[in-house]
């Protein structure tokens, strides 16, 4: 049977990795949507049973034949007359290896499988430490349409769609479980625009949704006609069903209608980014809601903004913890920030305390000199009383340290770095100044903060400072914010040497000093929660250096 057209919905899901039942159920509600739109084949993402990425957990064979049943189980009940699907799901072969596979479910059966063939094992991916390589695929057929369904990586180089094309395929639906990094819709558009030209068949490239750990996938699926232009394009960050439109025009497909959303910019990317990572890990691990010192200072206060964003003001609880070296004006910006975004602020002073650990550790430090060891008992106090509350309310405490203090380790152990998650983890504290007096002049929509000024202007204006002894500003310790992080990116992100740095006008003393705080910081960075991924080379996933490390560039 040759079908000279087809109505095909894009699944743009947000699944939760390990609820098989639940991803199940997401992609029946799909199917049922897509079914009364009359299309006739869904297409859902990488691993959608599972959940991408599953990391070991695909290791378990419980949990592999949890998905391989339950796939099974979505196969049958297309015998309704409805749309086929595209299914993702980890798969054991014939000869018991285990595959990263796409299955094509119709008419209540699997009609074919389907393997990754190219297993990305770089930056925050590590699949073949799981997963055993499929050979190159050929089509399968649906319905009488020849369509190739090559698996997210399998785009980033040509063999495998190479093979398709020379295999017979009209058109390619591709499953993707791409992160979201810093311009990467733009990078990935450039790989579907090579595959196209190289293979002059029509793409559709359907992402994945949502906050998984340190990740965030952004949706923004889209496709493109086999001349390249735009065919249609789904929103990012919001689950949605694209229905497109499809016919045959002489030896190729054409995309006739399909959906036509507009993609945020870089400062709405990362602001939404931030936003779906933080909401995601709160809900889907089970917290009521989150807790943070409200500081008065720009990194607390932007993650409040962001977790009125995520969750509502009523699901945020904010405290401030004054010492003897709190200013009023932080007290007072504090408030201010709290009233702005409508959450709870409560004031639990921690002199009494503090003063009980220094009354404490007097026989021990008789003779010795006041120096950053009280400082960072004010901060360890904050962090005793934070725990202390979530232990007793169940909120997850967040974490509020941004990049820059975590390359340089600005941040004390069991101090300011207590908690569960950072949604500002990977961002710099110059990124973090800009995306705050950017959303106080945008509220992007569908996000459940108010609108207007969110962050009182002069938390954005005033000398940052932590305020652990009189007078203190964060630059009595380190150069200002902007030389700090150009030297970090260029250490950090792009591995350059210090020769190179110094070309940009930066002194070698200065690069050698910041490349050595990296360096010693490392233990503390292993201990840190887990946060977004906004650039292109985060703390954890992507860079994975030794703590015990003796290199200091020289060159």
């Amino acid at each position: 049977m040759t079908i000279n057209s087809f109505r095909l919905a894009v699944a743009q899901l947000n699944p939760t990795v390990g609820d098989v039942a639940g991803n199940a159920e997401l992609v029946r509600q799909a199917r049922a949507d897509a079914k009364a739109q009359q299309s006739d084949l869904v297409l859902t993402s990488e691993l959608m049973l599972a959940g991408y990425p599953p990391e070991d957990l695909v290791l378990k064979p419980a949990f592999v034949r949890e998905c391989m049943e339950t796939a099974r189980a979505l196969a049958e009940e297309t015998g309704d007359g409805g749309p086929a699907v595209i299914l993702g799901t980890p798969w054991y072969s014939d000869a018991g290896d285990l595959h990263n596979a796409v299955l094509l479910i119709d008419q209540g059966e699997v009609k074919a499988v389907r393997y990754k063939s190219d297993l990305p094992n770089y930056g925050v991916f590590d699949e073949k430490r799981v997963f055993k390589a499929g050979p190159l695929p050929g089509p399968v057929d649906f319905r009488g349409v020849r369509i190739g369904l090559p698996i997210c990586e399998d785009i980033w180089n040509d063999e495998v769609c190479e093979c398709l094309e020379e295999t017979g395929a009209e058109i390619l639906l591709v499953p993707n479980g791409s992160p979201y990094w810093e311009n990467r819709a733009e990078e990935r558009l450039q790989v579907v625009v090579a595959r196209v030209v190289q293979t002059d068949l029509p793409l559709v490239y359907c992402n994945q949704l949502g906050g998984q750990d340190e990740l965030v996938f952004d949706g923004g699926s889209f496709a493109l006609q086999a001349d390249r232009s735009l065919a249609f394009q789904m929103p990012q960050f919001k689950t949605a069903l694209g229905i497109s439109d499809w016919k045959r025009a002489g030896e190729t497909w054409v995309c006739t209608s399909g959906p036509v959303a507009k993609l945020p910019d870089l400062d709405e990317a990362n602001w939404r980014a931030c936003v779906l990572g933080l909401g995601d890990y709160v809900t889907k691990n089970g917290f009521p809601g989150v807790v943070l010192g409200l500081s008065g200072g720009i990194d607390s206060a932007i993650c409040a903004a962001m977790a009125v964003d995520a969750l509502g003001a009523d699901k945020v609880h904010s405290i401030m913890l004054p010492f003897r070296y709190t200013s009023e004006e932080s007290i007072k910006d504090a408030a201010d920030c709290a009233k702005a975004l409508g959450l709870r602020y409560d004031t639990v002073p921690i002199a009494e305390p503090v003063e009980g650990f220094t009354k404490a550790l007097d026989g021990l430090f008789a003779g010795t000199e006041a120096g950053v060891t009280e400082e960072n008992l004010q901060s360890r106090t904050r962090g005793v009383i934070l725990m202390a509350v979530s232990n007793k309310f169940g909120h997850m405490v967040m974490t509020t340290g941004n990049k820059s203090e975590m390359s340089v380790g600005y941040a004390t152990l069991y101090g300011d770095m207590n908690g569960g998650y950072n949604p500002i983890k990977d961002l710099y504290k110059t990124q973090v100044y800009h995306l705050a007096a950017w959303r106080n002049v945008n509220k992007p929509a569908g996000l459940l903060g108010p609108e207007g000024e969110v962050i009182p202007s002069n938390i954005i204006t005033k000398v940052p400072t932590a305020e652990l002894r009189e007078n203190q500003t964060d630059q009595d310790s380190l150069p200002p914010y902007d030389v700090l992080d150009d030297i970090l990116e260029c250490l950090v992100e792009k591995e350059m040497s210090v020769g190179e740095i110094e070309k940009r006008g930066h002194s070698r003393d200065l690069i050698h000093r910041i490349e050595h705080l990296l360096y010693i910081a490392e233990y503390k960075r292993r201990q840190a929660p887990p946060g977004v991924k906004i650039t292109e080379r985060n703390f954890g996933r992507d860079r994975r250096y030794p703590i015990t490390n003796r290199f200091r560039d020289r060159s």
